[in-house]
């Protein structure tokens, strides 16, 4: 968190943006592994979607899911998301016309060799963090705009049938003393049916001012599909790729990031496994009000079951948060898994949407230590 004032922006995207739509499919079949499996299936599975098109690749081990099944998931998720555009619908994606091409093989039987004893599953470094902009303790940018897109999807679902799945949305928040005090610009670009360009500006609006309210004042800017026409979107109009967008996935730029994405893997995978511990962590020290925001950084090394550091940078007394963090918490890969019970969370699918954390029903937003 910075002190002083100046103008923070963050960016959201919907379920129907070509980059999430590739995100859940991999999710997707993380689920189902892990729900055919036990502790021992391995999953990372990365996804491409283009016109009617679909590309799985990646590795897994004790992964009891079939061929047939995979496709079967892959409709199933785009027919949920409310793909059924001509360029991108889920009853074209057949195998028999090699529109859902399957490249999943055999993880490595060297990555097995440090991680089947659940050491870390990769090397890297993972972020978490935390501050009291809002009750979700989330930066005011990022939490806005997912609020903004999940408001719009609530408008979608109750009849305005000319909002079409793919919208991104972006809020620029003015600090005054480092407390965001109100918005600047606004930016919601949303996907409608041809003809609707117009129309759609009446729920962009109100969705985002239900959102901000008096966060929105006479001098905000306002950027409503600002060229005017988004009638081709999602993977017709743009190729989505799981992992695209870490950014959205967690702080909105507010604080550092590891480079890992999240979906697509099991939670052997520290990327995804310690990156919720650090945000649980985090926030559990804003509200136990030993500071006001906080960021903490663990690193793994691949086979190695204890982090190769702790680092914690907030406003409290640092060293003493470390030493406590350090003293008291398991953060080894199985000390992750079993206190959030990873294996058995199969919601991986439907939690990767409008971020990872924040206002979600899932054990590492809990407070308590």
């Amino acid at each position: 968190m910075k002190l002083g004032d100046y103008i923070f922006t963050s960016e959201s995207v919907s379920k129907g943006h070509p980059d999430k739509v590739a995100d859940q499919i991999s999710d997707a079949l993380v689920d189902a592994g892990l729900k055919a499996g036990d502790e021992t299936t391995r999953v990372a599975v990365e996804t491409l979607v283009t016109t009617n098109y679909v590309v799985l690749a990646g590795e897994v081990k004790n992964f009891n899911v079939s061929n047939e099944q995979v496709e079967q998931i892959i409709r199933d998720k785009v027919k949920e998301i409310g793909y059924e555009q001509e360029g991108f619908h889920w009853d074209k994606l057949t195998v028999d016309n090699k529109t859902i091409n399957n490249q999943l093989h055999s993880q490595s039987a060297d990555i097995g060799l440090g991680t089947d004893d659940f050491g870390a599953g990769d090397q890297g470094i993972m972020f978490g963090y935390a501050c009291d902009d809002t009750e979700a303790l989330m930066p005011a940018p990022i939490y806005y705009s997912h609020e903004i897109l999940k408001k719009l999807e609530e408008m979608r679902n109750d009849g305005y049938k000319y909002m079409l799945p793919d919208a991104k949305s972006q809020v620029s928040i003015q600090y005054e003393g480092g407390v965001p005090r109100r918005v600047d610009q606004i930016v919601i670009s949303h996907q409608h049916t041809d003809g609707f360009g117009h129309s759609i500006k009446m729920p962009c609006r109100s969705a985002a001012e239900q959102v901000l309210g008096g966060l929105i004042d006479e001098k905000t800017v306002w950027h409503i599909n600002p060229t005017g026409n988004f009638v081709i979107g999602g993977p017709d109009g743009d190729t989505g790729l799981t992992g695209r967008k870490i950014i959205v996935d967690t702080y909105g730029g507010f604080a550092p990031h590891g480079g890992g994405a999240f979906s697509g893997k099991d939670p052997t995978k520290v990327d995804r496994s310690a990156a919720y511990m650090a945000r649980w962590l985090a926030k559990n020290v804003v509200a136990d009000n030993m500071a006001d925001w906080c960021s903490i950084q663990l690193s793994y090394a691949i086979g190695v079951k204890e982090p190769t550091s702790i680092y914690v940078d907030s406003n409290g007394h640092n060293r003493s948060i470390q030493k406590f963090i350090r003293d008291s918490i398991d953060l080894t890969p199985k000390g992750i898994i079993d206190r959030f019970d990873l294996f058995n969370f199969n919601k991986y699918s439907e939690n990767c949407t409008y971020g990872h954390f924040g206002t979600k029903d899932v054990p590492w937003e809990q407070i308590g230590w």
